[in-house]
């Protein structure tokens, strides 16, 4: 019987120690947090966004880094083998807006109690609050692992499932890049992704805890559009996030090192810039002696109408019957392009996912083994892999996580 190891108890992790031990395999999970699952528990707010429903191909233009490595890892173990596999571990699943998939009971933890059900029943031996410290290792092969407190154990294979940077709070803490470098595998420049936006203005920290739903959003870097996404935004006190500028993270990261970005939200993105003039001047001609504060507030949530007021270039105290048609047009250009400055990128504590880590040109895209050393492995958001929002990281992590399980130990 093959040993094998598995450093993480998440979600890369888990999946891996069960089709690993189900090989026949001896499988040692060793997770330094006292339960097992612990970033899984709080993704997707806590519903757990297990992958994504589309066609298979549509799996590649989401991943964000390093796309045609997952070639195999995808079409090995793909969207729909997870969902047939959760759903035969005795959890219901639904699909929403966009093809996420959910538990239809919205609860993480079913996820994980079902995980941790079947590692029980494949004979996983799980080792809690049992920090791997070192990899052993010799020129040419991994024969083990030293534990924290300086027990060493013995295996055929480890599997490296440490995730990234992002919510350390939940134990990423960056180990798995320490094991890739002192094992002689490079890692690339770690930055957060799938995290919320700074901003310049002055005005947005006004609109606070504002949600937005079916709205435009467009980012630009001079007149080049490099991302346009209709969903749901929040304002925060120091910028903006949610939803659909979680994905915008992903695709302006590297550009946002380089330069400030420009960004405008249609507000009423169902309406031409015809109907809108339209709609407005219905408002206005229902009360052309009122005062244009006391008028435009019901196009607008409450807390967004001051900030629409004080950009919009019209004197809140001006009477409808005196603004001109060029300054009715002006106010609608600006519900259709309101704008402000995007100048940086949230901190690992607040980011879903780490862009970054270990270089795939080290892994064998089949297998997830290092070309460096033998019998090592690694998967899932330690590798230079990630992806936007909708299920497509967990996605990765089960596909690289049943490679890898498929090829350790016996199967050698």
């Amino acid at each position: 019987m093959s040993k094998v190891i598995i450093i993480g108890g998440g979600a890369a992790g888990m999946f891996a120690g069960i089709h690993a031990a189900q090989k026949g395999n001896e499988v040692h999970l060793y997770e330094k947090n006292e339960k097992l699952g612990k970033k899984l528990y709080i993704t997707g707010k806590g519903r757990c966004n297990v992958t994504n429903a589309c066609d298979t191909e549509e799996l590649f233009p989401a991943v964000m880094s390093n796309a045609k490595f997952l070639y195999s890892a995808f079409y090995t173990y793909d969207n729909h083998a997870v969902m047939d596999f959760f759903e035969k571990a005795g959890v219901p699943l639904k699909i929403e807006r966009g093809n996420r998939v959910f538990p239809v009971s919205d609860h993480s933890s079913d996820i994980i109690h079902a995980l941790e059900k079947l590692l029980k029943q494949a004979g996983v031996r799980i080792h809690l609050r049992s920090e791997v410290k070192k990899i052993l290792h010799d020129d040419e092969h991994v024969y083990g692992v030293e534990l924290a407190g300086g027990a060493k154990v013995q295996a055929d294979a480890v599997i490296v499932a440490t995730g990234g940077l992002s919510y350390p709070s939940t134990g990423s803490t960056g180990d798995g890049y320490l094991f890739a470098e002192d094992t002689g595998h490079r890692v690339t420049e770690r930055k957060p992704s799938l995290v919320p936006l700074k901003t310049k203005e002055e005005y947005i920290p006004k609109l606070q805890g504002l949600s937005l739903k079916n709205t435009e959003l467009t980012i630009k870097n001079g007149k080049k559009v490099l991302y346009r996404d209709f969903g749901e935004m929040m304002f925060t006190h120091f910028g903006v996030t949610g939803p659909m500028i979680l994905s915008a993270s992903a695709h302006i990261g590297k550009m946002l090192e380089k330069t400030e970005l420009s960004a405008y939200l249609d507000l009423k993105p169902a309406l031409s810039h015809e109907q809108l003039d339209a709609r407005i001047l219905r408002e206005f001609d229902a009360a052309p002696n009122k005062q244009f504060k006391n008028v435009i507030g019901v196009l607008f949530p409450s807390s967004l109408t001051p900030v629409i007021m004080e950009l919009g270039g019209i004197s809140p105290e001006k009477v409808i019957h005196e603004i001109s048609r060029e300054e009715r047009r002006a106010f609608g250009e600006l519900v259709k392009a309101f704008p402000f400055t995007i100048i940086g990128m949230g901190e690992f504590k607040e980011a879903i996912i780490t862009r970054g880590g270990v270089s795939v040109k080290q892994i064998n895209p089949g297998t997830m083994e290092s070309k460096v050393l033998k019998n090592l492995y690694f998967i899932g958001e330690v590798l230079d892999l990630d992806a936007v929002t909708g299920g497509y990281n967990l996605q990765i992590a089960w596909s690289t996580a049943y490679l890898a399980a498929n090829a350790a130990g016996l199967n050698k």
